[in-house]
């Protein structure tokens, strides 16, 4: 049997009517459910003047910037009513989680700078580490909230809580932020706090460039005193920058202040030996730069504070694997269900 191959041919388009389910309006938009899915993910990941090409480029539909928008922002404040639910699957019985959060500054519209606390919550054994190859963590969840630290934290604690009990199981890595602290003492008292490696030692090197002229000396004084913290040998590198009092007294106090305020939470050590042995916030730091301001620190960009918080939701359930989630609101036509 010979094979027969048929060319297609675009004959031309087909009016509906306008009574016809097809062109009924969807959530007030004479937009299909599949279309305004794919409007509000191009609007997630890109500015609104370039979605144009974008969709362009994959429907052959011409959207305007203004409707993208309308369409991102209400699908994010509707994704926003929804409670925060753990993604992330029970931990097994030798397993750690870790939390790190952190604040992130975006221009509003009054030309004022505002914070996202941002937090990033994984477990040990999501933390891979191939041989010769840098380590990434497979899966996380996500929480973002701009403003006030209160709602952030209790949408962390849900999240933490729902694990059960952990204890010395949960393992928070901050960079000594205040409110941080003040979080962690009043809700998991019982866990291990971590002050982020990075922040202890850049406090130390800016301390040395302020000391040693001589770079050389400086770098090499630098690297002893690091890898006494990373021993765990605070005592010993304190007494190292006490001797450096004759030079500069008031940055020698300055620096002692500092780690015997976080003295508890300086145990690296310990730390590299519980669960996969992180010391850094380098999973929130990455988080900052993929969640926040890869979409909303543009250049000439400003946000509300609604429109700010609109598209955060948005970004959380794309990075948190929960894109079904919008797929599901397009379906409902919950616009006109409220």
């Amino acid at each position: 049997m010979t094979s027969v191959k048929k060319n297609l041919t675009t004959l031309g388009y087909v009016t509906i009517n306008n009574n016809h389910g097809f062109n009924e309006g969807h959530n007030g938009f004479q937009i299909s459910p599949r279309m305004q899915e794919l409007m509000v993910y191009a609007g997630q990941m890109d500015s609104y003047d370039n979605c144009n090409e974008i969709i362009k480029s994959f429907t052959n539909i011409e959207v305007s910037a203004a409707q993208v928008y309308r369409l991102t922002d209400l699908y994010g404040h509707e994704v926003g009513k929804q409670a925060v639910m753990r993604i992330l699957e029970p931990l097994k019985q030798q397993e750690v989680l870790y939390v790190q959060a952190d604040g992130s500054m975006i221009l509003t519209r009054d030309n004022s700078w505002s914070e996202v606390k941002l937090g990033r919550i994984f477990k040990s054994s999501d933390c891979l580490h191939p041989v010769a190859k840098q380590g990434w963590i497979s899966n996380s969840q996500y929480v973002a909230h701009l403003g006030n630290h209160k709602k952030f934290c209790r949408q962390m604690d849900d999240l933490i809580d729902d694990f059960g009990p952990l204890k010395q199981r949960l393992v928070f890595i901050t960079d000594g932020a205040p409110w941080l602290g003040n979080w962690i003492e009043d809700s998991f008292a019982q866990s291990i706090s971590v002050l982020d490696f990075y922040h202890a030692t850049e406090h130390l090197h800016a301390f040395c460039a302020e000391v040693f002229k001589d770079k050389q000396l400086q770098q090499h004084w630098f690297e002893q005193q690091k890898e006494l913290l990373l021993e765990s040998r605070l005592d010993d590198a304190i007494q190292n920058i006490s001797q450096q009092g004759r030079h500069k007294s008031k940055e020698v106090e300055k620096l002692i202040s500092y780690y015997n305020n976080n003295r508890d939470r300086m145990n690296y050590k310990k730390y590299h030996s519980i669960g996969c042995g992180i010391i850094g916030s380098g999973a929130i730091e990455s988080a900052h730069r993929t969640v926040i301001q890869k979409r909303m620190k543009q250049s000439g960009q400003r946000w509300s504070t609604p429109g700010a918080q609109n598209m955060l939701n948005l970004r959380v359930v794309r990075k948190n694997q929960q894109w079904s989630k919008i797929v599901e609101l397009a379906k409902t036509n919950f616009k006109q269900a409220a």
